[in-house]
Formats: C-alpha cells, sequence, structure tokens
C-alpha cells in the first residue's frame, strides 16, 4: 500500500469513529440514565445539532481543499454526507417514535401546524436524493454536471436546517447564529467563486 493510500484509509477510519461517536455517547447515556428530564427532546435535539455540523463539514471540503490544499478531504466528502443524513433520519425518528408516539397519522397535522416541522420536513426530504446519489456509481450514471447540479440541493437544506434549528431555540440563539455565520461563510465563499468565472 503506498503512502497516499495509507493517509486516505486513515483518515477515513478517524472520521469513521469520530462520527460514531455522538451516537455511542447518547446510547451510553442513555444506558445510564443521563438523557436530562426530557430524554426524548435531548436525543432530538442531539440528533439535528450533529446532523447540521456534519452537513456543514461536507460544504467546507471543497473551500478547505482549495484554500489549504487539504486534497484528502475530497475523498472523505461523501463519508461526511452520509453522517449527516444518518444523523438528520435518527432526529427524524426521534420526533416521529418519541414526540409523537409512532402514530403517523399524527404527523400530516403537526407539519401543518408547526412551521418549524414543516422546515424540517421538506429540509430532510432533499436530504434524501442526496443520500441516494452519492455513490461514484450513480455520479456516473447521472453524468458529472447532472450530479453537481442535483448536490446544489446540500445548499438548500443546510439553510433550511439552520432555519429550523433557530426556530425550535427561540430564546438563546448563540448556537443556532454560530451555524448561520459558519454557514454564511460557506455560501460567501461560492459566491465569490462564481462571480470571479463569470
Amino acid at each position: 500500500m503506498n503512502t497516499l493510500s495509507a493517509d486516505s484509509q486513515f483518515h477515513r477510519q478517524l472520521i469513521l469513529v469520530n462520527g460514531l461517536l455522538p451516537a455511542a455517547l447518547l446510547v451510553f447515556d442513555g444506558w445510564r440514565g443521563s438523557l436530562g428530564a426530557n430524554p426524548v427532546e435531548f436525543v432530538t435535539r442531539t440528533t439535528g445539532v450533529v446532523a447540521l455540523f456534519f452537513l456543514l463539514l461536507a460544504l467546507a471540503v471543497t473551500p478547505l481543499r482549495q484554500l489549504y490544499g487539504w486534497t484528502w478531504l475530497l475523498k472523505q466528502r461523501r463519508l461526511l454526507g452520509l453522517y449527516a443524513f444518518f444523523y438528520a433520519l435518527a432526529h427524524l425518528w426521534t420526533y416521529i417514535l418519541g414526540d409523537r408516539g409512532g402514530q403517523l397519522s399524527t404527523i400530516a397535522a403537526d407539519i401543518a401546524r408547526r412551521p418549524f416541522i414543516t422546515l424540517g420536513m421538506l429540509s430532510f426530504a432533499c436530504m434524501v436524493p442526496l443520500a441516494l446519489t452519492s455513490s461514484q456509481a450513480m455520479i456516473k450514471q447521472l453524468g458529472p454536471k447532472r450530479w453537481r447540479q442535483l448536490h446544489r440541493l446540500t445548499y438548500v437544506v443546510a439553510i433550511g436546517g439552520v432555519i429550523h434549528y433557530a426556530m425550535i431555540v427561540k430564546s438563546d440563539l448563540t448556537y443556532p447564529a454560530l451555524f448561520a455565520m459558519v454557514l454564511t461563510l460557506l455560501l460567501g465563499y461560492r459566491l465569490r467563486q462564481v462571480w470571479q468565472r463569470g
């Protein structure tokens, strides 16, 4: 195995382990009964924040690669995106099973009644095609141009996710504001690139 392959494998394993760490800590805290007075809310909030964190990490790959030459990140972008989807799915299922008690018939009314649920559902719906088309086989099948156009939905998901988070928090907006600031920088970087090219 050459050095580049070894480095790539190391980085992948590093992201794999650290990506599973939040889930492992939630399971451990649940086993110890340390999820607070409202475990459902704690798990829902945590999985949502972690999903947003990995989504912004995936969006940061291109700027970090171009600015600092971290080419190894490019091979790990798919894994970061899949972790974002994994935690978003956990976030959704915690809401369905915990908040709604598994009663699917009540979800439609809840979506219509609470705008932040509507936005969260729309953002998750946009993540599904991104996860399904993340493989190299799908890139070849769709073609690089169409694949890139589809994956611009990532920006929509990130914006929707940050607003969804801010609407949930309501009072202390410190953490949603930090996410919004990072997202603004990432989107600003891309807009600057488009402007320079055009």
